[in-house]
């Protein structure tokens, strides 16, 4: 059998073994995609969750409307309570690295709009990228599988269609990465599926990279000074409450000094303990030191 051959046989083995439990997300090309983990469990991004109700379509046609019983979009997951009917949920890939090379398949249902099942290969594994709110997600997969838009939240698998991960955002080059189906987004996606949402700490700002803080004193004429730059601040929030402006540059956390978004939200979590975070502001140049109540 010729390289060709075993590669016709290989996407048409996944694509009927996993095809019927991929579903569209919404109508139309703009909205996403899901697979069914579980009977009555579909998972999807929570980028392509806009509603606490949504259109689910079924490869044998059906479209059911779902419930989205939980998300959680630090990690850009979220689940959807439907009825599956015989669809049969996807089986999880046992924990492990997924090396340089590997061989993928990417499948999709864009909106409803039909079944794409497209091959690739691991680029790498060990990327990471910005999830809705702007934390870091670490170790996506990086892989070659062209999808065409509205594949989002479909299912990244191996050449046995077990589930290695779900397709979230193109990056340059037309290459795709995949949130990992590790053991831990397992755990996480399980506790979304008994409608657990997960307890997030937010300061309630919009911030800016150190680079956009630095070009923006440098222009109104203050000393360049390594932070975190607040552009809004969310109404009655903590950040608000503790007395947070727009503008206003935080160059410490706790203590600590930062000078990049993810020190931020590293002190964040770690804060969840006693629900309080004391950070040094700089407010033109007068600095000063505020804590903020995250209960």
């Amino acid at each position: 059998m010729s390289v060709l051959e075993e590669l016709e046989t290989s996407i048409g083995s996944v694509a009927d073994q996993v095809g019927p439990s991929v579903v569209g997300i919404g109508r139309g090309w703009g909205v996403g995609s899901g697979v069914v983990f579980a009977p009555g469990r579909v998972l999807t991004n929570a980028h392509a969750v806009r509603h606490d109700e949504v259109s689910v379509s079924f490869g044998d046609g059906r479209r059911e409307t779902g419930r989205v019983l939980a998300s959680d979009p630090d990690l850009d997951l979220a689940v959807i309570e439907v009825d599956t009917a015989e669809a049969q949920p996807i089986e999880w890939e046992p924990d492990g690295e997924v090396p340089i090379g590997r061989a993928v398949l990417a499948l999709a249902n864009p909106g409803g709009r039909g079944l794409r099942v497209t091959p690739g290969f691991v680029s790498s594994s060990s990327r990471s990228f910005r999830g809705p709110r702007g934390r870091r997600i670490a170790g996506a997969i990086e892989h070659t599988a062209p999808l065409p838009r509205g594949s989002s939240g479909g299912p990244l698998v191996d050449a046995q269609g077990r589930l290695l991960g779900i397709n979230s955002v193109r990056v340059d080059g037309g290459l795709i990465l995949a949130i990992p189906a590790d053991a831990a987004v397992r755990e996480r996606v399980d506790g979304l599926a008994r409608g657990e949402r997960p307890r997030t700490v937010r300061l309630g700002v919009a911030i800016a990279p150190p680079r956009v803080a630095r070009r923006l004193r440098r222009a109104v004429g203050l000393p360049e000074r390594d932070g975190v730059l607040v552009r809004a601040v969310e109404e009655d929030s903590p950040a608000e409450r503790a007395g947070l402006e727009r503008g206003d540059l935080i160059v410490a956390v706790g203590g600590t000094e930062i000078g990049r978004m993810d020190a931020l939200y590293e002190a964040l979590e770690a804060a969840r303990g006693d629900g309080t975070l004391e950070l040094r502001i700089l407010r033109g140049t007068d600095e000063r030191t505020v804590e903020v109540s995250l209960s």
